[in-house]
């Protein structure tokens, strides 16, 4: 039973064995594998257009009695937040666990937000796993404590408990699930200001209950040690404050909010010096502070990246020096053929003014095509070229360009293209859609704009261009920009220079997709009826 599993794989086998009717999600690293390792593994796993509706679809899961889970990375818990509040009220029937990682360092983010705030913001149970036995366990113990609390509960990962390694013994005897069942709450539900209001004191009597349970939890556990150094550690700092001072009394935390501060409180107590070992922002050591119990935390200085055993090792012996600097890299860049190569070399040619967005466009940025000016947050460049366009002079208004991908696009790129039409500047706007039949960044997934499903089956199509023109667009081209650059370019220019709204898709598929994508076309055709395109 015994298997090697990252933390993303155990979190999915947790989900498989716990039985978990749904699990849904949008891909981000480092939680991406997770639904596609539940997927290998048979339990049920789809991709949602974005965090938000999957939080939106796994609520109804739990809303229905049965279990949920909705993954995503730090910042899609921005992306999901309206209803991640709300649902801290309404509660569940079922469980639904959301499972969030965090990228402290940004390996592959725009930020290092703390997903620990948000728990704290909308009242929720957070867990912290330390390696993919933690995360194993407490999946399940998430569910478990969902059901028995009726409320979502957050599993915080992070980079390093997502993607390595460790031995995980799975539970032979995990509870199955209760059979789902709808039954009406209207009153818990509906959450108009008369039922919120006392759906508010609801959830926060329950957490002074987990509060309670938290104190005596096994999640919660001391390892006794030298009397003369205590940590407090969550997440995969338990790991490295282990390593660091093996001979350290150590208190591991395990359920993060909230917190048994009676424990914290009485280990802080029995030791000479307490320090908190915490990646990310300092919500450990400023709630246990605020509780009156003095612990030291991390420095400011140490406060960016990850936690290392060598960090964890200056934190202790309060060494100041200055740390050393750590190699550099290779420069990402642009794959070699890939079809975004033109598309940035006219964009530069023609001197625009490039809105961009996440993804691998967003190293059209970097040398040699200098060819983006700003890049926010998923579908943000559709608002923020519009922007641009109200606000600059007519002359430079006209290069303003807004560019994202297929999968942005229907992420959060759909309403941007709303407003576009609603309030279209006065000099137009070109909105640019790198279409390359993949969500390429993350690891060739599948998103609703492919049409097929995260197993790669046929599924419906949103079809970008079509939606364009629905909603309004007059102009609106596809082409095939590596096939005819000069005429790409040339279109580009045109439509810049019409100073009506326009819509591009450049659709060529991702070089590194290109073979599946073929694959998994010719697979559809042979299972229609006469060999037909489905």
């Amino acid at each position: 039973m015994r298997q090697l599993l990252t933390g993303d794989e155990a979190v999915a086998l947790a989900a498989r064995d716990a039985g978990f009717a749904l699990g849904t999600g949008y891909p981000g690293t480092p939680s991406t594998e997770i639904l596609e390792a539940l997927a290998e593994l048979g339990g049920k796993a789809q991709w949602a257009p974005n965090e938000k509706v999957a939080l939106e679809v796994g609520l109804g899961v739990a809303f229905a009695g049965a279990r949920a889970l909705v993954t995503m990375k730090h910042v899609g818990l921005n992306v999901a937040a309206d209803p991640l509040f709300t649902a801290a009220y309404t509660g569940v029937s079922g469980a639904l666990v959301v499972v969030c990682a965090d990228d402290p360092g940004m390996h592959s983010s725009q930020n290092e937000q703390d997903t620990r705030r948000y728990a704290v913001a909308a009242g929720l149970p957070l867990l912290e796993p330390a390696d993919a036995q933690g995360a194993y366990d407490l999946a399940i113990e998430a569910a478990e404590l969902s059901e028995r609390y009726r409320l979502p509960v957050i599993l915080r990962m992070t980079t390093r408990v997502c993607h390595t390694r460790s031995v995980v013994l799975p539970r032979p005897d995990a509870p199955p699930p209760r059979p789902a069942r709808f039954e009406r709450d209207v009153a818990g539900r509906v959450m108009i200001p008369a039922n919120a209001r006392p759906a508010h004191r609801r959830l926060r009597r329950k957490l002074e209950q987990i509060a309670d349970v938290a104190e005596l939890h096994p999640a919660n556990r001391i390892r006794p040690g030298d009397p003369s150094l205590g940590i407090v550690a969550a997440g995969v700092a338990r790991l490295h404050a282990r390593e660091a001072a093996p001979g350290a009394s150590l208190l591991e935390l395990g359920i993060v909010h909230p917190l048994p501060m009676k424990l914290i409180r009485e280990f802080a107590e029995s030791v000479e010096r307490c320090v908190v070992l915490e990646e990310g922002d300092p919500v450990l050591a400023d709630a246990i502070r605020a509780a009156g119990v003095p612990v030291e935390g991390r420095p400011e200085r140490l406060r960016f990246g990850e936690l290392t055993v060598d960090r964890v090792r200056r934190i202790l012996a309060r060494d100041g020096s200055p740390e050393p600097e750590a190699p550099r890299g290779k420069a990402p860049e642009l794959c070699p053929g890939c079809p975004y190569h033109p598309v940035f070399g006219a964009l530069r040619k023609l001197d625009c003014i490039v809105a961009g967005d996440i993804g691998c466009y967003s190293l059209g940025a970097l040398p040699p095509y200098g060819a983006m000016d700003t890049l926010v947050a998923m579908g943000a460049a559709i608002g923020v070229g519009l922007g641009l366009r109200h606000a600059l002079p007519e002359a430079e208004a006209a290069r303003v360009v807004s560019v994202l991908g297929d999968s942005t696009f229907v992420h959060s790129g759909i309403t941007g293209l709303v407003e576009m039409v609603y309030n279209p500047p006065p000099s137009g706007h070109v909105l640019l859609v790198l279409d390359n039949g993949t969500t390429a960044m993350t690891g060739q997934q599948e998103h609703p704009g492919t049409g097929r499903t995260l197993e790669h089956e046929p599924t419906g199509r949103v079809v970008i261009e079509d939606l364009a023109r629905s909603c309004g667009v007059k102009r609106v081209d596809v082409v095939d920009p590596t096939a005819d650059p000069e005429g790409f370019e040339r279109l580009l220019a045109e439509r810049l220079a019409s100073r009506e709204l326009a819509v591009i898709v450049a659709r060529r598929p991702c070089i590194l997709a290109a073979a599946d994508i073929r694959r998994y076309e010719r697979a559809a055709c042979e299972g229609c009826e006469g060999g037909g395109r489905p």
